[in-house]
């Protein structure tokens, strides 16, 4: 009610202005056209003297900016109470920016004065505040359907304003048609910012920019370059980028690196119906229910899931390797590890999965399993694995209240203040499993898209973080079988430029905790028994920590099992960070330079040939990718299939599936995978599926979605 009577208070002092200035302007106008209709112009009469005689033109610079809304002049945004402002005042409303909760109201939308808004979104990036909480991944579906112009948006730095595309192409994907899709970053936000006349279409007249979405592909392999051909690639799908941009008709990239990608990717992706979930989201005023169907497995006398319609599998082996038990769509490179059974396209789960062949026809009888699904040519993968947010430790970003909170640093506790002694002193390190909370609407969002467990170091914005820890994302509470994948993983510390003491200061507390420390677990740490995991981005500060690595090594005859999270500039220390044995996890896999610490990334395709991951890849260090936000956690599968797309044929499926599995566990200290994700309609790579079930061995459950 406050906010809503500041804007009616601000808006008819406006208004008021607004009148004022209006009847000025009407008795100048008066003035001359009295003295254009007068056939005797007495020479006393001065129209500059009757004018200044009115006074001062009406002027206020504190209302100014609203007069021009009321005009028309201005596109105003803002949400809630605009509608009845709009219309108190009769102004127009362009657009509507974040719009979290429009498609809760659209009936509402459509009464703002002089018509509908457009309404400008992101795809996935929510619940970081409190009125963003019921944002859902179907409003831009939604409110297209109720004939509303979507507009989806960047708010760059939030979103790399680079990859806008990326947020067309989820809209698409979660039911925007794809039409719309592509107008949503071309021509509707064009003609919403009144510019539509010269910009966002290709016509005559209109200013001669245009972005070009082209690539080459092979029939087999990209090692076969001699049997390629040029095709256009469709902006929505995944992976699509731009490989030349014209402005005014001039070439913007010198040299573009041009990829090499499949055919099927020329056309628009095939996108699953989610016309049920989008029900649900508007059902449930943005809380739909995020569980599924759950059943414990080896209940009664079924013991088995039995899966039809499968066109590809892969599992992990006990020693934690990768193999693909059967791919149809692909013809597989000579790194890929594949099972002599190749064809079959029924699978049952009796405690291991069984492709149903001759040799086994009673276990995979109908009456011998509790459930039969379907996945109508999809696929079966281990369950994916995330890191680099506060996925499990917070709900809202922005609202501390739902947060587990920061930890006190022992290093710079002048602004977070110093550990209690009760807690330990500045002795203590934070374990970030005391902190798990569980069944949140981020991490059931993951759960849901092939995440199934999590690893999170605690809140900190200082130099030691904690303890991070592992958990199944589709747990209910930690006292569940199997919630708790490992209490302690790895221990995590930040070095950077942007903290309130030195770079050398942070490096010298490193060193002497390395050297000096008699805690559990610095220990741990120095006899090699847990990862020491360094958040750091500055190639500088990576090669003085390899240094000490080394020095420490040589010292202690222990060897550190080190890790870089963040790694912005690692690629230019792939060669060093080889040689020392250090694992990598990229948190920001198509990266932006926002400090200064990450200035010299690498930008990837088509400014070049190589992301930061295959830069890495090809010095053989174990490279895993994160994440950075909550939000962005479910999108695992987008980034790895992305990494295998963008590498010219370098990363195959498998690999790609490892970085985001077996790789990213090695680096951070835990197991292998014990869950299994069903895909329906494709695979985890691509945008026609989407998650059918989730079996995990360890809860020894199956839900179905």
């Amino acid at each position: 009610m406050d906010s809503a009577w500041k804007f009616r208070e601000a808006y008819e002092s406006a208004r008021k202005l607004k009148v004022a200035q209006d009847v000025f302007c009407s008795r100048v106008e008066s003035i001359s056209r009295a003295r254009r209709r007068s056939w005797l112009w007495p020479s006393s009469w001065s129209i500059e003297r009757d004018i200044a005689a009115l006074g001062e033109f009406p002027y206020d610079l504190q209302w100014e900016a609203l007069v021009d809304v009321l005009r028309g002049r201005v596109k105003a945004v803002d949400l809630d109470a605009i509608v009845r402002l709009s219309n108190e005042f009769k102004f127009p409303v362009a657009s509507i920016h974040h719009a979290g909760e429009t498609y809760l109201v659209p009936e509402l939308l459509k009464k703002t004065w002089g018509g509908a808004p457009s309404m400008a979104l992101f795809a996935s990036n929510a619940r970081k505040k409190r009125e963003a909480y019921r944002n859902s991944e179907f409003a831009p579906k939604i409110l297209a359907e109720n004939g509303f112009s979507i507009i989806m948006k960047s708010d760059h730095p939030v979103l790399n304003s680079r990859y806008l595309m990326y947020e067309a192409q989820q809209a698409h994907y979660y039911g925007l048609d794809a039409n719309l899709a592509l107008l949503s970053v071309t021509s509707t936000p064009a003609k919403t910012a009144g510019v539509g006349h010269r910009v966002g279409s290709l016509g005559v007249g209109y200013d001669a920019g245009e972005t070009t979405y082209t690539t080459a592909f092979c029939n087999r392999s990209p090692l076969h370059l001699n049997r390629c051909r040029d095709l256009g690639l469709h902006p929505l799908s995944l992976g699509a980028t731009p490989v030349q941009v014209y402005i005014d008709g001039i070439a913007q990239i010198a040299k573009p690196e041009v990829l090499f990608k499949s055919d099927k990717l020329q056309n628009a992706p095939e996108t699953p119906n989610w016309d049920a979930e989008a029900k649900a989201a508007v059902e449930y005023q943005g809380l739909p229910p995020l569980r599924g169907r759950k059943m414990r497995l080896g209940e009664l006398s079924k013991t088995g899931v039995k899966f039809v319609g499968v066109k590809s599998v892969w599992m992990q082996d006990d020693d934690g390797g990768l193999r693909v038990l059967f791919d149809k769509d692909e013809n597989h490179d000579a790194n890929t590890r594949t099972d002599a059974v190749n064809s079959s396209s029924v699978l049952v789960l009796h405690g291991s999965l069984i492709p149903c062949t001759s040799a086994n026809l009673e276990l995979c009888a109908d009456d011998k399993v509790q459930e039969v699904v379907d996945l109508q040519g999809g696929s079966l993968a281990p369950g994916l694995t995330t890191f680099g947010s506060h996925l499990g430790l917070v709900e809202i970003l922005l609202e501390a209240s739902t947060s587990d909170g920061i930890v006190r640093d022992p290093l710079v506790g002048s602004s977070t203040g110093h550990v209690p002694g009760a807690a330990g002193g500045d002795e203590a390190v934070m374990r970030a499993v005391d902190g798990l909370q569980f069944e949140g609407r981020n991490t059931l969002l993951a759960y849901r898209s092939g995440v199934t467990r999590a690893i999170a170091a605690p809140i900190s914005k200082g130099f030691l973080i904690g303890l991070s820890t592992a958990f199944d994302t589709g747990a209910s509470n930690a006292l569940e079988r199997g919630a708790i994948v490992k209490e302690e993983a790895a221990l995590h510390v930040t070095l950077n430029q942007l903290s309130d003491v030195s770079v050398s200061t942070q490096i010298a507390a490193l060193r002497g905790l390395l050297y000096q420390s008699t805690s559990d677990v610095w220990k741990r740490v120095q006899r090699g028994e847990i990862p020491l995991v360094v958040n750091v981005d500055s190639a500088d500060i990576m090669s003085t920590v390899l240094r000490l690595k080394s020095d420490y090594d040589a010292w202690s005859g222990n060897s550190i099992r080190l890790t870089f999270t963040g790694a912005a500039e690692a690629h230019l220390l792939a060669d060093e960070i080889s040689h020392a044995g250090v694992s990598v996890v990229i948190t920001s896999p198509r990266p932006y330079p926002g400090s200064w610490q990450e200035r010299r990334i690498l930008p990837g395709p088509p400014l070049s040939r190589d992301s930061i991951l295959t830069a890495l890849l090809t010095k053989n260090i174990n490279v895993a990718i994160g994440v950075r936000d909550d939000f962005d956690a479910r999108n695992a599968r987008f980034s790895l299939a992305w990494a295998a797309l963008e590498s010219n044929g370098t990363i195959s499926k498998t690999q790609a599936l490892q970085i985001a599995t077996t790789n990213l566990d090695r680096a951070l200290g835990v197991g292998r995978v014990q869950d299994i994700v069903a895909y329906r309609g494709g695979t985890m790579f691509d945008f026609e599926s989407k998650v059918a079930g989730v079996v995990s061995m360890e809860r020894g459950t199956i839900e179905i979605f």
